[in-house]
């Protein structure tokens, strides 16, 4: 009885993120721009080929692209669902984020740029 009680407040997936395969997809077919949130450094050592780097450390919603859909991207997550955040308070629906950052789409032999 007590795990089914703990399991109603045990947290989902986030409805703001991008799942692999429709990422995936979605980069494979240049139908979004991802942003990496990542700082210059991180961004120049690896990345997925034809993304645009925005460093969260002065990230600014108003210049995130607006010709297509955004998935924003950083090393495992954390700063993209911080920018996601921003985006939404600045009232962008177009833009979700990969959970998986780029550890888990290299772990799932995504394409990175070196």
């Amino acid at each position: 009885m007590f795990p089914n009680f703990l399991s109603r407040f045990a947290p989902g997936p986030d409805p703001r993120a991008i799942d692999h395969e429709e990422f995936e997809q979605a980069v494979k077919a240049g139908k979004c721009v991802v942003v990496d949130v990542r700082e210059a450094h991180e961004f120049a050592s690896a990345r997925i080929p034809g993304s645009i780097n925005l460093p969260m450390s002065r990230f600014d919603p108003s210049r995130l692209p607006s010709d297509k859909p955004v998935v924003l991207i950083c090393h495992s997550g954390m700063r993209s669902r911080s920018a996601l955040s921003k985006a939404q308070a600045a009232g962008r629906e177009d833009v979700k984020h990969y959970a998986g950052g780029i550890v888990g789409w290299h772990s799932r032999k995504g394409a990175l740029a070196l």
